[in-house]
């Protein structure tokens, strides 16, 4: 089936191209175009992604060299650098975020039954942001501090596969806590927050929403103590209490008890966690939280092995435009290795893509056979050097 396909080719065959089609014409991105398609667009920034290209005369460069193959890829406009420059900065980025969010939803579903090792079914969410500096000059449109810009990128990760559910770009200059207003929260979920989320008037929302959090609590907390549970101390737990608050106004934003667990860290200060379940153990509270560390993880991933700390333009859209096809990408390939049931890193299953972007074998061999090569064994036949 796949027989003189490259690799490229069949990576984009688990694309739904329909929905690639229905947002281009949600926000007519077709309009006055008439040779580079946004579906050329969208090849050229995968490609750039896929294979680690630094600028869009590196796109150009690589594209050009092969150029009696792009048909077979699915091009079908002339790639150059002021094409893509250019598509870049006047197409709506929107249509390249709705689709990373096609691509994201089915994502999410294919792992939404992943292990995490605890026995809970419910679905667990951390939400972070990450900061991506810019040089003001060339980005004042995104100012953060006097002589500097930046970007956040607002996500709240499903736990289970690292899938991203929700993605909010800002300027550096927005508060994170901020962000919690646009996330509709899911009845009976777990939200996993870092002390910078501390807003009691925002948690009592996600509590009214039959949500569940934990948080890590800040230092000089005012609560009044009103029974304190039992703990076994050799699973790292300190105390496990439950309390109401006491601030000045604090008892007006969340009026409800809360639980409060202190965890004992060796590595680092002992920290407490706030949450408004009860049910579960204290121990498995702070593993959850524990969880939380999946998503500095994804934004170190992300930012270590896709481009999106440089752009290839400097207005917002085409920043915007970069970021969600980095966002397709990432969903892309973790589509390809749930599908494919490859059982490596997504890294590594890049790694291996970007070498092989005009392979003509066939994708799940490929990957399979770079998953054997691994696993072979040392011949028994040769000569042991040193015992």
């Amino acid at each position: 089936m796949n027989a003189g396909r490259t690799i490229l080719a069949q990576l984009m065959e688990f694309i739904p191209r329909h929905e690639f089609k229905r947002c281009v014409a949600r926000y007519r991105g077709h309009y006055k175009v008439q040779s580079f398609s946004c579906w050329d667009q969208f090849l050229c920034m995968a490609f750039a992604q896929l294979t680690f290209r630094e600028s869009l005369r590196d796109i150009e460069a690589c594209l050009r060299s092969i150029s009696g193959r792009l048909y077979h890829c699915g091009f079908r406009g002339r790639v150059s650098r002021s094409t893509i420059a250019d598509a870049n900065e006047h197409r709506d980025w929107r249509i390249y975020a709705d689709f990373a969010r096609v691509l994201i939803e089915r994502a999410h579903l294919l792992y939404r039954d992943e292990d995490l090792g605890l026995e809970l079914d419910e679905t667990i969410y951390a939400f972070d942001s990450t900061t991506i500096d810019l040089c003001l000059s060339l980005f004042p449109w995104a100012p953060f501090q006097q002589r500097k810009a930046a970007l956040k990128l607002h996500t709240l990760l499903d736990l289970r596969g690292s899938i991203p559910t929700f993605i909010r770009v800002t300027d550096g200059r927005v508060h994170d806590v901020l962000v919690l207003d646009d996330i509709i929260p899911e009845p009976g979920s777990f939200y996993v927050l870092d002390r910078g989320y501390i807003c009691f008037k925002r948690l009592y929302r996600l509590h009214q929403s039959q949500a569940f959090f934990i948080i890590r609590a800040r230092r000089g907390l005012k609560f009044r103590r009103v029974y304190s549970h039992p703990v076994d101390r050799s699973q790292g737990l300190l105390f496990d209490q439950t309390i109401v608050l006491t601030g000045v106004a604090t008892p007006a934003f969340y009026p409800e008890r809360l639980r409060r667990v202190g965890v004992l860290d060796p590595k680092q200060p002992n920290f407490c966690l706030l949450t408004n379940h009860f049910g579960l153990p204290a121990s498995t509270i702070a593993a959850l939280y524990k969880h939380r560390w999946k998503i500095e993880l994804f934004f170190r991933w992300i930012k270590q092995h896709l481009h999106i700390k440089s752009f290839f333009g400097t207005s917002r859209n085409a920043v915007m435009t970069q970021i969600w096809t980095t966002m397709a990408v990432y969903a892309l390939v973790a589509i390809v290795r749930k599908e494919l049931k490859i059982d490596r890193s997504l890294y590594t299953i890049l790694q291996v893509i970007s070498v092989n972007p005009f392979s003509q074998t066939p994708l799940n061999e490929l990957l399979n056979q770079s998953e054997e090569s691994d696993k072979k064994e040392v011949d028994p036949n040769q000569l042991i050097l040193f015992d």
